[in-house]
């Protein structure tokens, strides 16, 4: 049987060790991929330190990771797209529950990305921007295009108004805000947005008509006027308290739709404790708390409200034309850039660990980026 190695989380809430394991064979639907890059998301840590609690039904020893860079060495008998030796980037899903998390991890030599949820990468493109991708652009557009979400229109789907609508984005300089900045502009909309003065012309760079400091005490009265009276189509919410926040956006301004991709309450306390209980306890308290609190409020407010999982497009027919359609004619046209930019902490598995935790101690506007 053939092998590789991988970073793998032997136990939950154990750190990342690099073992053998072996080299799976893609499936009709699958590319089996060669990895020269992989991206660290928050939800990577999370599922590291809280998984037992969050993620229940993973079972280890599993591979984490979702952004996946690379070469193809084998496909499947159904694909079509790609070739043996083509530079493609995707999602990987194997966390999501129901997959095969050896199999479809990120954080490994070889992994196995479903055709349907990946893409050439582009000449000019190198493996570390291909790898910012995948988990931050998916949950975008799934906020943005999602019928139970905002609803709103793909890039390449001809306007049924005249008047633009604005698009909210609170939290403007995350990776999930920084592409749905830019898928919004892409699609026709208007964008207003949220980021610390430090930021604010990189998220300008990408299309936003007016940034506002989040952290201002009049940041909602701020977006308001810059809305100006136009109709908006939604918002969507990214950090801590930026449900609320949202919400005050919209019932001043009339907006019925809100996509939440964050927690009310950051996880990051738990994660570095040496146990959960009972400390979890009075955390998830108020995570329930604060989400019933916004439900009811946004119940209240006419304003539908739902929270975003960023890799339910795999199982719907908005990803494959995002990947398929959408993402390459972008990246060739120049409507989409790799944003955040990649910050790249280390070589090889053996880095990885120390890139979960540079990321939970806090990046700006950048996407950590391990090389394999």
């Amino acid at each position: 049987m053939t092998t590789h190695t991988a970073a793998t989380l032997a136990a939950p809430r154990a750190p990342l060790t690099v073992t053998e394991i072996a080299t799976p064979t893609p499936a009709a639907d699958e590319v089996l991929v060669r990895v020269h890059a992989v991206a660290v998301n928050p939800v990577d840590w999370v599922i590291q330190g809280t998984g037992r609690i969050t993620y229940r039904w993973l079972r280890t020893p599993a591979v984490l990771g979702s952004d996946i860079a690379g070469d193809v060495i084998a496909v499947g008998a159904d694909v079509t797209r790609f070739r043996v030796g083509q530079r493609v980037f995707g999602l990987a899903t194997g966390t999501d529950r129901g997959r095969d998390p050896l199999r479809e991890g990120a954080f490994q030599q070889c992994s196995v990305l479903l055709e349907r949820l990946a893409a050439p990468i582009p000449e000019a493109l190198s493996d570390e921007e291909a790898a910012v991708f995948p988990l931050g652009l998916s949950t975008a557009a799934c906020a943005l295009f999602q019928p139970h979400h905002l609803g709103l229109r793909m890039p390449g789907t001809p306007a049924s108004v005249t008047a633009p609508e604005v698009v909210v984005i609170w939290g403007g300089s995350t990776s999930v805000g920084m592409n749905a900045i830019q898928l919004a502009r892409a699609a026709g909309y208007d964008v207003v947005s949220t980021a610390s003065a430090k930021n604010a012309e990189t998220v300008r760079a990408l299309g936003a008509e007016a940034v506002v400091d989040h952290r201002s005490p009049s940041a909602v009265a701020d977006l308001v006027a810059a809305i100006g009276g136009r109709p908006v189509a939604g918002a969507v919410a990214l950090g801590a308290g930026s449900t609320e926040a949202c919400l005050e956006v919209l019932s001043r301004v009339g907006g019925t739709r809100l996509a939440m991709a964050s927690t009310p309450v950051s996880l990051d306390s738990l994660v570095g404790r040496r146990r959960l209980f009972p400390a979890m306890l009075p955390v998830f308290m108020r995570i329930g708390l604060a989400t019933v609190r916004s439900s009811l409020r946004a119940r209240r407010l006419g304003i539908r409200a739902g929270f975003v999982w960023g890799s339910s497009l795999r199982d719907d027919e908005m990803g494959p034309r995002l990947w398929g359609e959408v993402v390459p004619r972008m990246l060739a046209d120049g409507s989409l850039r790799p944003a955040p930019a990649p910050l790249v902490v280390g070589e090889g598995l053996g880095a990885i660990q120390g890139a979960l935790d540079r990321q939970r101690s806090g990046v700006s506007a950048e996407k950590v980026v391990v090389r394999l």
